[in-house]
């Protein structure tokens, strides 16, 4: 019933299906175990053998049934709750790569995310290619190796507010035999569904418009089901991508498993073949769970995320064009604007509307950019983004302060760069602020 459902009964309904005398609203399992009658049931659950819970660190009902939701929300398969959204992202891609391998990913998106795969991954063996996003798909192809195993892009890009050609990415991917992986934290399910345009995996940190309100930190991996992981082909595409070499290209997903006596993941558990290994092998080794007090926080957001991201959007695109038409403002990037250089791909993949982030430079320097946040009373400064109360963030000195002017220049984050998150308060509330700090700076 749920592929019929709209994604505003999803946010309410989705995730938890209380049973005859259970509680109606979704509870915190606050408990790290689970008690069985036999050793023979326990051993089924340790070997894959059966369903069910035995240690919260691998799986709890709480988690299961939010990140259930969020699954349903995008139209995957499968998704997995992590602690944190940079963790989502980390178990995303380590889950089908090892040292050796090769990842090619857009330049424009997170700082945190940026570091992880430039220099973190690095020091497991595995090596990154940025690309700009806006090249030709010939120019991006050639960074693609034998050894490439992942394609990686941010749907709406942090903090540059860039858009990604969905559609381009998954043709360069499945030609290349791998999947997109596509982070779709700005725009969330409610205003775009990247599986819809070929998108494999979706990942998200829930810490943003997901929670909404700024109470946990979290993160999702969710799995179209549509790659298939030992031919190496999206379904329904017809790439010429042809597996040339004799050797399994994700070895991880189609051979034998010796931490579960041999078992394979593609083959026993097909379409949520992705999903079961990121959750018995990577949460089993590694961790990074989020506690039950989390996910039930993060449900209660969800449950009104279909009623906030519009009044985010409408919000911002006010306060986008009020910017832009201020002479003290030098640019303001927001694919609402109809002269942006991302409305186009904004109205193919956003048509609804895109987030309530912006991002704007002021005329003058560095110091310009400092005094207009000083200024600001009702927004506040802070490192978090896209939740419901408006905030402000200069990402050179703050989120992205650990990369060179170089690295910044790659990642489309300029030194004048200012990230307006615009929350749900009352606009003219919010311009009144920006008006009386923006008198300040002359």
């Amino acid at each position: 019933m749920e592929k019929s459902l709209k994604p505003a009964t999803l946010c309410v309904q989705a995730g938890w299906k209380p049973k005859n005398g259970d509680p109606r609203v979704l509870p915190i399992i606050q408990s790290t175990t689970f008690k069985y009658d036999n050793t023979e049931e326990m051993a089924d659950l340790f070997d894959l053998k059966k369903e069910g819970y035995f240690y919260t660190r691998l799986q709890n009902p709480t988690n299961d049934a939010v990140a259930s939701k969020i699954a349903a929300l995008e139209g995957g398969v499968g998704a997995v709750l992590t602690s944190s959204g940079q963790a989502a992202n980390f178990y995303a891609v380590f889950n089908i790569c090892e040292a050796g391998d090769h990842i090619v990913t857009s330049n424009e998106i997170y700082g945190g995310t940026y570091n992880l795969f430039g220099v973190t991954l690095k020091k497991l063996g595995i090596e990154c290619t940025f690309v700009s996003q806006e090249a030709s798909e010939e120019e991006i192809s050639a960074a693609f190796r034998p050894n490439t195993k992942v394609l990686f892009g941010e749907t709406i890009s942090n903090p540059g507010c860039k858009i990604l050609d969905i559609e381009k990415f998954a043709r360069i991917a499945h030609k290349h035999g791998v999947p997109l992986i596509v982070d779709n934290t700005f725009p969330t399910p409610i205003n775009c569904r990247p599986f819809e345009w070929g998108a494999d995996i979706v990942t998200h940190s829930t810490t943003k418009y997901m929670d909404g309100h700024a109470t946990q930190v979290g993160g999702c991996v969710v799995d179209s089901g549509n790659f298939d992981w030992e031919t190496c082909t999206h379904k329904g595409d017809s790439s010429l991508f042809t597996l040339h070499s004799s050797l399994p290209k994700f070895p991880g997903l189609t051979t034998p498993d010796e931490s579960y006596h041999g078992l394979t993941y593609s083959k026993k558990f097909g379409k949520l073949a992705y999903t079961t290994k990121l959750v018995a092998q990577l949460m089993r080794d590694l961790g990074s769970i989020p506690s039950p007090q989390n996910s039930f926080l993060l449900n209660l957001g969800l449950e009104t995320l279909h009623l906030r991201v519009p009044r985010h959007c409408e919000n911002a695109q006010r306060v986008a064009e009020f910017l832009s038409s201020d002479p003290r403002v030098a640019w303001v990037h927001y694919s609402g604007l109809p002269g942006d250089e991302c409305h186009e791909l904004a109205q193919k993949y956003l048509p609804n509307g895109s987030c309530g982030v912006l991002a704007f430079g002021l005329k003058g320097d560095r110091q310009t950019a400092v005094r207009f946040m000083d200024s600001l009373q009702l927004i506040a400064i802070v490192t978090h983004v896209a939740d419901a109360r408006t905030c402000v963030l200069h990402p050179a000195s703050h989120t992205h302060r650990q990369m060179s002017d170089e690295q910044l220049r790659e990642a489309g984050v300029a030194p004048d760069l200012i990230r307006l998150s615009v929350g749900i308060e009352d606009v003219d509330d919010i311009l009144a602020d920006i008006t009386q700090a923006l008198a300040k700076i002359g």
